[in-house]
């Protein structure tokens, strides 16, 4: 075998690991790219008397352990954010609730999604100053903020779901 096609098979057992230690295509995807990332990065710490295959999967297992903490550590902050924006809301229990829900189903939004939503919703900037302040294409702005907008959406939704609707008294309900 020559060395791109043992490359290439370390790289698609790192995917099968990382597919299943995520259980989703895109995160393993994510942490694949991470690991690769690391690996390049401490290239130095391989030691070519021993296969590289169980290195690199090392990284991935790594890669793995630490974005999971990452996100333990990010849901704590998250849940202390929703805490804090209901002390900053008025005594209406009924909107006071609703508003929890939203900043804790903002806060929970991944990053790449709460970082353009933020930018576009919360500071009003055009798309095109959201694709320059992150330096990503103006197309994948556009993307995230769709997904981040379908998630808080979903979430109202779901929310729905386990409450009855609330009704305008006097008024009507459409």
């Amino acid at each position: 075998m020559d060395d791109r096609s043992d490359i290439a098979a370390d790289l698609l057992a790192m995917r099968r690991y990382a597919r299943s230690l995520t259980r989703d295509d895109q995160d393993a995807d994510d942490v694949v790219q991470d690991a690769l990332v690391r690996a390049i990065e401490r290239s130095a710490t391989y030691r070519p008397e021993r296969r590289r295959r169980p290195w690199l999967l090392a990284i991935v297992y790594n890669v793995f352990v630490s974005a999971k903490r990452r996100e333990a550590a990010e849901a704590r902050r998250n849940d202390r954010f929703a805490e804090t924006m209901m002390d900053r809301i008025g005594p209406e229990q009924e909107e006071r609730a609703r508003l929890a829900e939203i900043a804790r189903d903002f806060a929970a939004l991944p990053d790449r999604y709460r970082m353009v939503l933020h930018l576009v919703a919360v500071e009003g900037l055009s798309y095109q100053e959201t694709a320059e302040a992150l330096g990503i294409p103006l197309g994948t702005v556009m993307s995230r903020l769709w997904r981040a907008r379908a998630a808080l959406r979903e979430g109202a939704e779901e929310q729905q779901g386990k409450r009855p609707g609330l009704r305008l008294v006097g008024g009507r309900d459409d």
